[in-house]
């Protein structure tokens, strides 16, 4: 497997809604809802306008994307960092967060909110990428961890 990560543009709108689609099935199907899923292309062609999109390439197959809001001086939110199933767990998540951060040298912060019941999301963020977990909330019906990774 050769990933290659490219930065996303409009003309990667679809690109982008399949990979989410496929990669947030599954949390659609269990709360009920996922912001990640169901985008109309328009949506994200909106949203690729607003922030730093990346997609992850097996060959010519898109398998992954993070998406990174910039707020202020050094502060990133990160949106989505999603890999489709059959390629999660082979490192691909962990490629994208670092090409985005070799990408955007001035990050100061990321901060990022996963469901806390998600066992593999906590796993990745805290063990794989150093993330710490700052608080939790109820997102409507959903508990939350709010996630933050300072530059050292």
């Amino acid at each position: 497997m050769n990933i290659e990560i490219k930065r996303a543009t409009t003309k990667d709108a679809q690109i982008l809604v399949d990979i989410y689609n496929k990669a947030f099935y599954e949390d659609f199907v269990k709360y009920g809802e996922c912001p990640g899923y169901g985008k109309s292309v328009s949506d994200m062609e909106k949203s690729i306008n607003e922030t730093l999109k990346y997609i992850a390439y097996d060959g010519e197959n898109p398998v992954g994307a993070i998406s990174v809001l910039k707020k202020n001086d050094g502060l990133y939110y990160l949106g989505a960092l999603c890999v489709i199933p059959e390629y999660q767990r082979q490192g691909i998540g962990h490629k994208l967060l670092e090409f985005f951060k070799e990408q955007n040298k001035d990050w100061k912060k990321i901060e990022l909110v996963t469901p806390a019941d998600k066992e593999k999301n906590i796993n990745f963020y805290t063990k794989k990428c150093g993330f710490k977990i700052v608080s939790e909330e109820l997102d409507r019906t959903i508990r939350v961890f709010h996630f933050s990774l300072d530059k050292e």
